[in-house]
């Protein structure tokens, strides 16, 4: 840092704000979407005082960016200083919602100086870095290029403050370096996941009870990864305030990188609120349809079940077999088909795995599935049509006393030997695929194998079906042409039980997207919203405890309640989803946002507490807060509810034929907007916001004042 003179005459309030990531512009992994999401929150909030740094990729840089000159002159000057240097250097604007502006640096054009800057980070912080990690050593190019852009600039901007939040341990090079060149930045660092716990949560050991034991430089050492870690936990003790996404990983970051957390900033979505509720179901309604037309073809020959009576359940995400829970979820499946079919369940369940793994190609199977289904439907149409034109021409020779026309008169001869024909085409000898895709290394793939285990191969009677889809999702695909998006909504249930999971996205987007799912508590959104929400399962996010259960009782749990969910009547689903969908409030940027303005200015006034007064201290002492309470809909604890009624308790008499119970009832809305100023420092850990009061409370019940 600079001296405490210059410190001063930093204006804090009109602070400038560098937000750093590899994944600037370019997708690779989830750090993209959460910049991305976020971009439009934080330009609203700062404008052209906000820009976004990252390493240029020409392929995506094409698509992505806007190339334009910098209005900043400072940043002008700066850009400018670098380029006489050789360094290849772009600004622009980033083509999403914000038009967030963006500095992309050329790496490439700095190869040269690798070998000297690897010295000097052996030199200033004992960080080595072997000669063949490409990856560490794009790390370290791109680090000492954004501490050299940061020092350029400050020395062109002497009056406003200037804050760097850098991401990930990939883009923490340049926090020892800010440091150890006094470079008068205020920085924030964020992990969003701990490259030693990924690796050893992957390694079957039994991780969270074991935290405080693990010899973390002897265990990064075994896996090849002891550089990587030193990058990591020098970034997160040389920047002014460290923070990770979720409380999980805060736990295990103290442990890991020997730095508690000063905060949370949990991973936030742009929340599209539909202007009516019944919106979201239509577009559900509609990726269904599309679903059942995959499934049609891919079960021809098997097709036995009902689309009425079918729920279609999904896990996705990157292949991480352990991590993401998918051996559970397999083993959990042939549990709940064999209580399913104990039970006399009319209910077929199809679970799809959708995870990238290495294909060949898709299977001849699964293309012509969907080709033998298309040929039937393309007849079915044209004898359709065939029929309604005799129809219509007999109608039209129809006098009073002739007899009506009859099917035989309907279908003709050639009609009836046409559909004979796709009839047959649909006869299937073997059981329909589990895999749409011929696998690179079928009988090493760990998700198949568990299967075979298993053994759910599709089998008629069994009333859970499996169908792995070892690729992303996009709509030019032949034989499930649908977006990720559209699948999820079409999908009853997203099952996501990990065993290692930072944040996760995918439950979070189904709650977004109004779609019922399970998480666990060990994953930072299961973690978030059992500390935000009493009685989650109430708004269709079910929480499996991996944290103090066993395997198998974790296993039986998911079981219940998969099989809870199969008992459940359509009309009960669909007001669950609704329930779901109002969580998405929760969710969003504009609340999420809120934490990084809490860090934003715990940062500043750690570099600056001389700018910042006494009275100011008071705003930041935490208050008590309290969960968002269960749902009046749903039958109530005495601490709930002690006789109140809700318009839920009033059932018709179709509604008790139903059998359908309170729980079907919503009666409840999210809190308005919360005032800033009600957020306490420090973020250490934060606790839970306080809850809404029900709109109920003062409703008068038959009659009643």
């Amino acid at each position: 840092m600079s001296s405490d003179g210059e410190q001063q005459t930093r204006d804090i309030k009109n602070h400038l704000l560098f937000e750093i990531a590899t994944e600037v512009a370019h997708r690779v992994g989830g750090i993209y979407s959460v910049i991305k999401s976020k971009a439009p929150v934080t330009t609203a909030e700062y404008g052209e005082r906000y820009t976004l740094i990252g390493p240029l990729n020409h392929q995506s840089a094409a698509v992505e960016v806007e190339e334009m000159e910098p209005t900043n002159p400072e940043i002008a000057a700066t850009m400018q200083s670098m380029k006489d240097r050789g360094i290849g250097i772009i600004y622009g604007r980033w083509l999403i919602e914000g038009a967030p502006r963006v500095i992309l640096i050329d790496t490439k054009t700095a190869y040269g100086r690798m070998d000297e800057w690897k010295s000097d980070l052996w030199e200033a912080a004992s960080i080595p870095s072997p000669p063949n990690d490409d990856e560490t050593n794009e790390a370290i190019v791109f680090g000492y290029l954004v501490a050299w852009f940061l020092g350029e600039f400050v020395c062109h901007e002497k009056k406003k403050a200037v804050i760097a939040h850098f991401h990930e341990w990939l883009a923490g090079v340049a926090l020892p370096l800010c440091k150890k060149r006094r470079i008068d930045v205020t920085t924030i660092f964020t992990t969003h996941a701990t490259l030693l716990g990924r690796y050893l949560c992957a390694g079957s050991v039994d991780f969270y009870n074991n935290l405080q034991w693990f010899d973390v430089d002897a265990e990064a050492g075994k896996r090849g990864i002891y550089h990587r870690y030193c990058i990591e936990r020098a970034a997160a003790h040389a920047c002014d305030v460290f923070t990770t996404v979720s409380h999980i990983t805060a736990f295990e970051s103290e442990h890991l990188l020997k730095r508690k957390p000063d905060g949370v900033l949990p991973n936030g979505l742009n929340v599209t609120k539909f202007s009516a509720v019944h919106e979201f179901q239509n577009l559900h309604q509609q990726a269904k349809e599309k679903i059942h037309d995959f499934v049609r073809g891919h079960f021809y020959g098997h097709y036995d079940f009902d689309p009425d009576n079918t729920l279609y359940l999904f896990t996705a995400g990157r292949y991480e077999f352990r991590n993401k829970g998918v051996d559970m979820f397999i083993e959990s499946l042939a549990r709940l088909n064999h209580r399913l079919k104990a039970a006399g369940s009319k209910i077929t369940v199809v679970a799809f795995i959708i995870m990238p793994a290495q294909t060949t190609s898709l299977t001849v199977e699964a293309l012509k599935g969907q080709a033998v289904i298309k040929s039937l439907r393309d007849t079915t149409h044209v004898i359709e049509q065939s029929i309604g034109r005799r129809i219509f021409e007999r109608s039209l020779k129809w006098h009073e006393g002739d007899p009506m026309p009859d099917e035989k008169e309907l279908i003709s001869a050639q009609d009836r030997v046409l559909l004979r024909r796709r009839l047959f085409a649909m006869k299937r000898h073997g059981l329909p695929p589990i895999v749409t895709h011929n696998m690179l290394n079928d009988h090493e793939d760990p998700v198949l194998n568990q299967i075979r285990r298993v053994q759910l191969f599709n089998h008629p009677s069994d009333r859970v079906k499996v169908v792995f889809h070892p690729e992303f999702l996009n709509s030019a695909n032949p034989v499930l042409p649908l977006d990720y998006d559209d699948f999820v909504r079409g999908c009853h249930l997203g099952v996501f039980s990990s065993y290692y999971e930072p944040w996760g996205y995918t439950p979070a987007e189904c709650t977004v997207m109004g779609v019922p799912s399970i998480t666990t508590n060990l994953s930072g959104f299961g973690c978030y919203m059992e500390e935000l929400i009493e009685n989650s399962s109430d708004y269709g996010i079910y929480i499996v405890d991996r944290r103090t259960k066993g395997v198998d009782d974790s296993v039986n749990q998911l079981t219940s309640f998969m099989f809870d969910f199969c008992g459940k009547s359509r009309r009960q689903r669909i007001n669950q989803r609704n329930r779901t969908e109002r969580l998405s409030d929760l969710l969003d940027w504009k609340r999420m946002g809120m934490e990084y303005v809490k860090a934003r200015q715990l940062a500043l006034r750690r570099a600056y507490p001389t700018s910042f007064s006494g009275d100011e201290e008071e705003d930041f002492i935490p208050g008590v807060e309290q969960k968002i309470s269960r749902p009046f809909s749903v039958p109530g604890s005495p601490r709930d509810r002690t006789g109140m009624m809700t318009p839920g308790d009033f059932a018709s008499l179709q509604e008790g034929r139903e059998g359908l119970s309170t729980e079907d009832y919503v009666a409840w809305k999210l809190p308005e907007e919360e005032d800033p100023d009600e957020y306490p420092f420090p973020l250490t850990l934060r606790t839970k916001p306080p809850g809404p009061p029900s709109p109920l409370d003062n409703v008068p019940v038959n009659g009643s004042q």
